[in-house]
């Protein structure tokens, strides 16, 4: 009887390739996947909630693999063993067991992710976040991005040329937040975003985007006309990947 078992864990994506195993790059699931073939004494395959792209970050992403018989040591030993071998970029943080039918990709009813912003040049922040120029409007910049709410077609913001089947997503929530540091001199943002389901590049394009009339290069009416051109090229510049979080991952109770 086969066995199926969910992981959670977390990363900082700069030192890896994204997340998918690719030839002559060092990725997320390959490192994990080495070490658990290790643990376990036999080849080893993980599927991941979702695709990162390089230097994208995770604060949780879920993944599974099966088993055809139950684990031969507890799941408290299972993830110390893991962490001792994944290194210091990867976290582990628990195992346990699931439905054999469920599917860490395909059974997710939602994906979220974070982008931060800090106004000011930070010693501390800066490997992990953006830094923004002052004077953005965020006020503005969050008008336009309540029009992410009643979009269906992602187009505009979707990588050219990969192999995704539909440019479609349903997005529920998509806000700039304010957020308080323990520096009051430093000022700091984050945009949240939360969809079923979400394209290469997504949502550093959304954001590149907002940025754009967040500086007054573009407007709400815009941003508007930009999502109905359905043309990447139409929108803004992809920012960089440091500042981008996968922040969680849900499912069905």
């Amino acid at each position: 009887m086969a066995h199926r078992y969910f992981m959670r864990l977390s990363y900082r994506g700069e030192p890896f390739h994204g997340w998918q195993c690719q030839p002559g790059a060092i990725s997320v699931q390959e490192v994990i996947e080495a070490a658990l073939s290790k643990v376990l004494r036999s080849p080893m395959k993980i599927v991941g909630a979702g695709r990162t792209d390089a230097g994208v970050n995770a604060r949780m992403m879920v993944a599974h693999f099966d088993t055809d018989t139950p684990l031969p040591l507890p799941a408290e030993r299972l993830v110390g063993a893991l962490n001792s071998l994944v290194g210091r970029d990867i976290a582990i943080h628990d195992v346990y067991e699931v439905d054999p039918g469920l599917h860490a990709r395909f059974d997710a009813t939602s994906r979220t992710y974070h982008y931060y912003a800090v106004c000011g040049k930070s010693p501390f922040l800066y490997p992990l976040s953006w830094r923004a120029p002052q004077g953005l409007d965020y006020e503005m910049m969050n008008r336009a991005a309540q029009l992410l709410l009643t979009t269906s077609d992602f187009t505009s913001f979707a990588k050219l040329h990969t192999d995704a089947k539909t440019n479609i997503c349903k997005v529920t929530h998509a806000q700039w937040h304010r957020v308080a540091l323990p520096d009051p001199d430093t000022e700091a943002w984050v945009f949240i975003i939360t969809a079923d389901r979400f394209l290469r590049n997504m949502v550093r394009a959304v954001v590149g985007t907002l940025v754009d009339v967040g500086r007054g290069k573009l407007s709400v009416d815009d941003f508007a006309a930009i999502i109905e051109r359905r043309d990447r090229c139409a929108a803004g510049t992809s920012m960089p990947p440091q500042a981008l979080y996968l922040w969680d991952v849900t499912y069905p109770e």
